[in-house]
């Protein structure tokens, strides 16, 4: 038996009681007084679940629909023309099968690895920007296939879309923690720290004891969105311990949080372990969407989340720093590149 393998919840009431489903429709439309009622909701579900379904989010079904065509596209294409991409010291790029394994966990002590290949983009960067010239880490361009624009234009929309949703998400995060609503707004300007995963997960050939599509873990953002298929395959820790199947609801985007917003909130909001084993027989695919600051940021735990009962758990740390320090340790390629990118973050 796996770690995980549980049955699925199917009903939406069921499921609705251990993930809440959250209406962002009237936050987004302006209605007074939305701000306020939909931060309570956000504070609920992120000191006790971690995890959140958004619904009426705003970006449109067919965008979508055309970045999970995309990404089948992508990872139809020949093994050696995905491996011409293949992922570099800026986490951009093509990430083969057996290349990742979740070192960095702590739910899970992995010891084999995933069993996905990935397909990164980032901030769709020309060269003549400043900080590809300067060969800033964390800051570089994307790879993309030879003569397939419309696949780069497909998954770029959905970066864009995404990317815009996740900022107008930000007010209710801070409101839920007794900040103004604007708090969190100039950490993510000038091209936040975002990733876009188009995730492909073979049906696994190996079901034995710690094998998995993804093995447990936690995410490093600050937030995530997931779109998913009606593959199954994920599963999350609740905080009885259990581990849960959430279904794909219609409509809606998986949120969760990452281990930045547990640091900044002092460990107030939740980052919740989860993973996936894909047993379906069949081809999966998720699109994973990465929220995180810009990478100069100082990160300190936040003011209304410290007290003398309650001192701060962290340290004071540059963003950038706590990244490249996970990409390390779960990422292969990354071990021989550490060193230059401090180089070049300090120069």
């Amino acid at each position: 038996m796996h770690l995980f393998r549980q049955h699925a919840v199917k009903d939406v009431d069921a499921v609705s009681k251990l993930i809440p489903i959250i209406d962002y429709g009237p936050y987004f439309a302006g209605e007074p007084g939305a701000l306020a009622r939909l931060a309570v909701e956000v504070r609920d579900a992120c000191e006790n679940v971690g995890f959140l379904y958004a619904r009426n989010h705003g970006v449109p079904q067919d965008v979508i629909d055309r970045a999970f065509a995309a990404s089948k596209r992508f990872h139809a294409l020949p093994l050696a023309d995905k491996l011409k991409l293949r992922l570099n010291e800026n986490n951009i790029g093509y990430l083969p099968m057996n290349a990742s394994v979740q070192s960095a966990s702590t739910v899970h002590k992995a010891t084999k690895p995933n069993q996905n290949e990935s397909f990164f983009v980032s901030h769709d960067r020309g060269a003549d920007h400043p900080d590809v010239i300067a060969g800033l880490p964390l800051r570089g361009r994307n790879q993309w296939p030879e003569d397939m624009p419309e696949l780069r234009a497909d998954m770029m929309a959905y970066f864009d879309a995404l990317h815009a949703m996740c900022n107008r998400m930000l007010p209710p995060f801070a409101v839920a923690l007794g900040l103004p609503p604007e708090h969190f707004d100039p950490f993510f300007a000038n091209e936040a720290h975002a990733n876009l995963r188009f995730l492909h997960y073979p049906p696994q050939q190996d079901m034995s004891e710690n094998t998995f599509g993804t093995a447990p873990h936690t995410d490093n953002s600050f937030m995530t969105a997931l779109a998913r298929t009606d593959v199954p395959g994920l599963a999350v820790r609740l905080t009885s311990g259990e581990w849960f199947a959430p279904p794909v609801i219609e409509g809606t985007f998986l949120i969760n949080l990452g281990n930045i917003m547990r640091r900044w909130s002092n460990d107030r909001f939740l980052s919740t372990p989860h993973g996936v084993i894909n047993d379906s027989g069949t081809d999966r695919y998720s699109i994973a969407y990465f929220h995180s600051p810009n990478p100069a940021n100082t990160i300190e735990c936040l003011p209304t989340c410290v007290s003398a009962d309650n001192p701060a758990r962290y340290e004071p740390t540059v963003y950038r720093d706590l990244v490249l320090e996970f990409y390390r340790k779960n990422y292969f390629h990354q071990r021989g590149h550490e060193s230059e990118a401090a180089k070049r973050a300090v120069g």
